[in-house]
């Protein structure tokens, strides 16, 4: 049992404290983020088991839409999954080469906007400035100052 003391600690002390406990909270960071890791790793490798397990149980890939929506219209669904397919494979098309789409990307924005689909329009343009900035070598953006 450590008994409080009220005398004040030197200088030294203060600075050996400090380090001390900022080495404990890099260490609390450190275990988090493994731990976090391995959480993540796990819950994909579930995941991935589920994907297995749902494939096996229906048989083919087509019949995976029903499954997940039984008591829905099944033409309605195959209609939403193959638009989902669609624009699911146009997507990773863009996010594999983004700056290819940068332009595409800046008259989607616009036409979205222009139809009045702002929050879909910013969802588009914040995509292209992450992912393909304007640069000022471009000419796009070059002559700000």
């Amino acid at each position: 049992m450590s008994i409080p003391t009220t005398t004040p600690s030197s200088a030294g002390d203060a600075a050996d404290d400090g380090r001390v406990l900022e080495e404990a909270a890099f260490e609390t960071m450190r275990a988090d983020a493994v731990l976090a890791g391995r959480a993540m790793s796990s819950g994909e490798f579930l995941a991935g088991l589920v994907a297995n397990g749902l494939l096996e149980t229906v048989g083919r890939p087509d019949k995976l839409p029903s499954a997940l929506w039984p008591d829905q219209d099944p033409v309605v669904v195959q209609e939403i999954w193959q638009l989902a397919l669609a624009v699911g494979l146009h997507a990773g098309r863009r996010q594999s080469s983004p700056r290819l789409f940068r332009d595409e990307m800046a008259r989607v924005s616009a036409a979205l906007s222009e139809a009045g689909f702002h929050a879909m329009a910013g969802l588009v343009a914040r995509s292209r400035r992450l992912v393909a900035p304007e640069h000022p070598a471009d000419g796009e953006a070059g002559r700000r100052h």
